[in-house]
């Protein structure tokens, strides 16, 4: 960000207590950008302040209340809405209501890998939150991450890999850090706006592989395990609200079918390198958990 940039106002981060958002902010504070973090009312603001956030504010995506307050003298805005949220359209249009009143200069949308895919009513939802971006007049961007290797990382490190879809279904995984680089470009003005642009890691890649691929990097076993969707429905899944269990069991059932496959090329474009493989991301885990023991 340049220093007149920079002067305009803080980068405001939605969502900025989970891990995506906590991300977003050490890479834009890294950048010596300033970052206004939201998290929902009540929810603590230790984790978004040692991320690098200068400032917390409380906002509630479901109500909009805070939206206005956090917008004002924004000079952009992360906006990345809770998983399988199911008003997901709606917190769109509050958040692209409030940062069009506040003139931020950017506007950045988290979305996801193949929001068009109709056999996932969430990324259908995500389709539709990004009409009402492109729509909001603001200079935007829309980012479709795959899904994280960092979801998968801690099951690893254990020592197994428990999935409810089929193990051989074909996945190209990302890496938070590299999709947390690509937005702060979003959000900084280094990547023009107006693109739409899909970030999917170097490899394609099944649980069972990945889990081989763990085995040999972290040298010691890492098991694939497939639980029943059943299983996974009355077990993990079962104090979900019924709605994100109906949606998670959709996607499940969608993995089954065809996995989650995107292309590397432009994601390799946007960070002038290869982007993170799954082996680099569990060395790199694995080095920082024998620091922290030793």
């Amino acid at each position: 960000m340049t220093p007149a940039a920079a002067a305009a106002g803080p980068v405001l981060v939605l969502g900025a207590s989970g891990k995506t958002g906590r991300a977003v902010t050490r890479a834009l504070a890294a950048r010596g950008v300033r970052v206004r973090a939201a998290v929902r009312p009540g929810r603590p603001t230790a984790a978004v302040l040692a991320a690098g956030a200068d400032e917390a504010v409380a906002v509630d995506l479901g109500t909009g209340e805070g939206l206005a307050e956090a917008s004002r003298g924004a000079a952009a805005v992360y906006h990345l809405a809770p998983n399988v949220h199911p008003d997901e359209v709606g917190m769109a249009e509050r958040v692209c209501a409030a940062a069009g009143r506040a003139a931020v200069g950017r506007l950045v949308f988290h979305s996801v890998l193949h929001p068009d895919d109709a056999s996932m009513p969430h990324h259908a939802r995500k389709a539709r939150a990004e009409d009402g971006v492109r729509a909001t007049g603001l200079p935007w961007t829309v980012l479709r991450p795959a899904a994280y290797h960092q979801n998968l990382l801690g099951a690893a490190l254990r020592g197994c890999i428990v999935v409810p879809h089929d193990l051989d279904a074909p996945f190209t995984n990302v890496d938070l850090g590299d999709v947390a680089e690509v937005a702060a470009q979003a959000l900084t003005g280094a990547l023009p706006a107006g693109g739409t642009h899909e970030l999917a890691g170097p490899e394609t890649l099944s649980v069972r592989a990945l889990a081989e691929v763990a085995t040999d990097v972290l040298g010691r076993p890492v098991h694939a395990e497939q639980v029943t969707l059943e299983d996974w429905a009355t077990g993990p899944a079962a104090a979900l609200p019924d709605q994100s269990r109906a949606d998670l069991t959709a996607m499940l059932r969608a993995y089954d079918a065809a996995g989650l496959v995107g292309r590397s090329d432009e994601l390799t474009e946007l960070l002038g390198r290869t982007p993170t493989s799954w082996a680099q991301v569990l060395r790199e885990a694995d080095t920082t958990t024998e620091r922290s023991t030793t």
